[in-house]
């Protein structure tokens, strides 16, 4: 196999830069994402889309493009154009993912905010993002009540003040295409997303991302699904919606795929096993501190694992600790673990360990994977901002198509997050092997300095983490 990580010198003779060893992939030109990932549904029209992990609530992919439709005209007639945005206050539920389509189908922007935040903060964020409308449901309704926004209420229940979703809908189909409002095009260099990320340093701002960035994200990070998936894939729906993971990561990518999303609110081990086994689910996104349930805890040993049909976890968020790993490949024998790398500022994923359903190279234990298609990468030196050869852990850089347009509002911390030549600064100090494996250190912010030595305090982590009676640690400068 020719070397996987081509040094391609471009805008500087000593610029040491590195592709993907996977060939580029086509990124569709005029679609907008809610298009890109329902393309060929009718010939899925009856498999189920969503369906609620507790009450067994679910929706076809008939459904789903039909209420995305309704949903996306009902915001029309309430007057919502091209770039406003919609602050969306839920828990995991089905009808998520059909909100978020649909608003982005209108022309708007989705802005995904915490439903457990305290009501001063999603003020915050609803403020900064400019929203013109809120859709929550009654459990989180007293948040928003306050709020200037108009409010759009999901469920059985009717609330004086608020729309109901269901009559929303229905008043969508009977506004017809009248002459009330004008459908504006919706392009792809249109943004649909506003996700709210602390970033590479502090406090939360909102990520602007285009139809064009998610869709490009998809396309790197699903590249090598083939036809023999499409329609096989069950995922659990865990990781919250609100977080660009959860939206597209888990139903976008999903829905593309033409799979099942299995939707869970919140974790609870036994409700989990007990989804996991019930619905077949194939593939689990999930955070580390699960894997350790998994792991050390009893109520696991009530259950009946030779059910499960799970073929792959895919843990993102933080670092495994190389024990944990290992724990975990004995108790699951059958289950192969991947770990991706991604920021919201990225439109996502950034690196992955490859697709969980083919026999794809997979990368080595404890790396966050190989460069995906269409995306470059390097490692600078902090200090000189030089860029550095293989092997020699450096702040990792990206750039691509789906990086994302800047921070809202906020020119300064944009300028000093991308480069005037594209490269998006990550603040994560990592290398890259002569395999084309990419190692995530530690972040910039969080190394300790010690006698001149720079400490990751994930290393620390993990060694705590050896002993029998350590549950899990931290450790900070």
């Amino acid at each position: 196999m020719e070397n996987p990580t081509q040094v391609q010198h471009s805008e500087d003779e000593d610029e040491h830069i590195f592709r993907s060893k996977y060939p580029p992939v086509l990124v569709p030109d005029n679609l907008t994402l809610p298009e890109f990932v329902l393309q060929d549904a009718e010939l899925y029209a009856d498999k189920v889309a969503f369906v609620e992990a507790v009450s067994g609530k679910s929706y076809t992919y008939r459904d789903v493009v039909r209420d995305t439709r309704r949903f996306a005209k009902a915001l029309r007639s309430l007057g919502l154009r091209k770039g406003h945005v919609v602050l969306v206050l839920l828990p995991n539920i089905a009808e998520y993912g059909i909100v978020a389509l649909g608003i982005m189908a209108a022309g708007g922007v989705f802005s995904g905010a915490n439903p457990a935040s305290h009501p001063s903060e999603i003020k915050k964020q609803a403020y900064a993002a400019n929203a013109k409308l809120i859709v929550t449901n009654g459990p989180n309704y007293e948040k928003v009540k306050n709020l200037e926004q108009p409010v759009v209420v999901i469920g059985e229940e009717h609330i004086e003040g608020a729309t109901n979703w269901d009559e929303l809908l229905e008043a969508g189909d009977r506004a017809g295409t009248g002459t009330r409002f004008t459908k504006e095009e919706v392009l792809q260099s249109d943004l649909c997303a506003l996700p709210f990320s602390s970033g590479t340093t502090g406090i939360s701002k909102g990520v602007m991302l285009t139809h064009r960035n998610l869709v490009a994200n998809l396309c790197s990070s699903l590249f090598s699904v083939g036809s023999e998936m499409i329609g096989e894939v069950t995922t659990l729906g865990l990781i919250p919606f609100f977080h660009i993971y959860g939206i597209t990561g888990i139903c976008c990518a999903t829905l593309r795929n033409k799979g099942k999303v299995v939707v869970m609110n919140s974790f609870d081990l036994r409700t989990f096993l007990n989804a996991l086994i019930t619905q077949e689910v194939t593939f689990a996104p999930i955070v580390p501190p699960i894997i350790l349930a998994l792991v050390k805890n009893p109520i696991v040993e009530e259950f009946d694992l030779s059910k499960l049909k799970l073929r792959a976890i895919m843990t993102a968020a933080a670092p495994l600790a190389p024990e944990l790993l290992a724990s975990f490949e004995n108790k699951f024998p059958g289950v192969q673990v991947q770990e991706a790398y991604g920021l919201t500022e990225h439109s996502c994923i950034t690196l992955t360990h490859g697709n969980p359903m083919k026999g794809h190279d997979t990368a080595k234990k404890n790396s966050v994977g190989f460069i995906l298609p269409n995306l470059e990468i390097k490692f600078i030196d902090p200090d000189t901002s030089r860029s550095l050869p293989k092997n020699t852990p450096g702040e990792l850089c990206v750039r691509s198509q789906c990086v994302m347009q800047g921070y809202y509002k906020n020119k300064e911390e944009t300028n000093r997050t991308i480069d005037k030549n594209g490269w998006l600064h990550t603040g994560d100090i990592a290398y890259i092997d002569d395999d084309g494996d990419i190692f995530i250190v530690d972040r910039i912010k969080e190394l300790i300095k010690y006698k001149g030595f720079q400490v990751a305090p994930a290393e620390l982590e993990a060694i705590l983490l050896t002993h029998s009676s350590v549950e899990d640690a931290a450790v900070v400068p």
